[in-house]
Parts: C-alpha cells; structure tokens; sequence
C-alpha cells in the first residue's frame, strides 16, 4: 500500500482498533489467559508497517483504558513493541506465510513479554486483570519467585496468544488484499 494518508487506511485502522477493543473485552470478562488485544495491531503493522501497528497499538491502549480496563495504558510499551517488530517482521515475512507461522510468533512475543514482565512485576507486583494473574499466583505459591512466575507465564501466554494473532493476519491479509487491489 503507498504512503499517503487515505479514507481506506483510516478506515482499515479504525477496524483494527475495533478488532483489539473486542479481542481485549472478550479475554478480560471472560478470564481468558491470553489477552487477544494485539491481533489489529498485528493487523496494523502487516498493512501499514511499524507506523500502522504504534497507531493501532496506541489507539487501542487509550480507548481501553478508558473505556474499561485501566490496566491497557499501562501495557501500552507492550503494544508498542509488539507494533514494531511486528511491522519490521512484516516488511521481510509476507504476512500469509503461515509456513513459518510459530517462528513470527515467537520472534514478536519475546520483545514484548520481556516489556510486560518487566511492567507488571515492577507496578503490579505479579497481579493484573488478566485471566493469567490466576497461573502466576498459582506459580508464586509453589515457591517460584515474584518476577520468574510472571515471566514464566507472560512467555506461554504471549506466545499462545501472538500465534492466534498472526495466524489471524495471514487469514485476513489474504482476503483483504484480494479485494483491495
């Protein structure tokens, strides 16, 4: 896609602010241990690269916050680095790659979990709203320390959770380049 601002990528990025708001709503109030906040951020990044991906990943984390889940502003860093390996990635991966889908995966997960261990061990002390605040407590109580536990949560769960995401993009990617040409 070129460059210059368009009234189909305004609406493109508005769509994938939707898609995060639900994915994020959707895991929040109903506990899951992964988030689904990040798919239109991988969305964002695989369209418009790293530019793409901050604008939805910020975006998102501003109308979450103050829309439901406070807790999203503060793991805005996360979206952050999540939009930009993702969009770098999507420069030299095409995004309907799905052969080297749980590499993609891992390459973008690792960045950002290091960034929300790092948030939620320092200013929540291992607890968040997130379905996985139970799998930390439950590693804490087993005699693993603060920061290992919510380490060794955020890198399955980030995983899992990037994995459903850009396997999301090559599927929608696919179709939407299809349609937009």
């Amino acid at each position: 896609m070129t460059r210059h601002i368009s009234a189909q990528k305004i609406a493109l990025i508005a769509l994938f602010i939707v898609i995060n708001i639900v994915g994020g709503h959707l895991a929040l109030y109903t506990k899951l241990p992964i988030y689904l906040d990040t798919i239109g951020t991988l969305l964002g990044s695989a369209f418009f690269g790293p530019v793409g991906g901050l604008l939805t990943g910020v975006l998102t984390a501003l109308i979450n916050g103050t829309t439901g889940d406070l807790f999203s502003i503060y793991f805005m860093p996360s979206q952050m680095t999540t939009a930009l390996v993702s969009g770098f990635i999507y420069r030299r991966v095409r995004a309907t790659d799905v052969k080297n889908i749980w590499w993609l995966a891992l390459i973008i997960s690792v960045p950002a979990t290091i960034v929300s261990t790092i948030i939620t061990v320092i200013l929540f002390h291992g607890i968040t709203s997130s379905g996985s605040s139970l799998l930390v407590q439950i590693l804490y109580g087993l005699g693993f320390n603060q920061a290992l536990s919510v380490f060794i949560i955020q890198v399955g769960t980030d995983f899992l959770d990037r994995l459903i995401g850009v396997y999301v993009v090559a599927a929608v990617y696919k179709t939407i380049t299809h349609y937009i040409k």
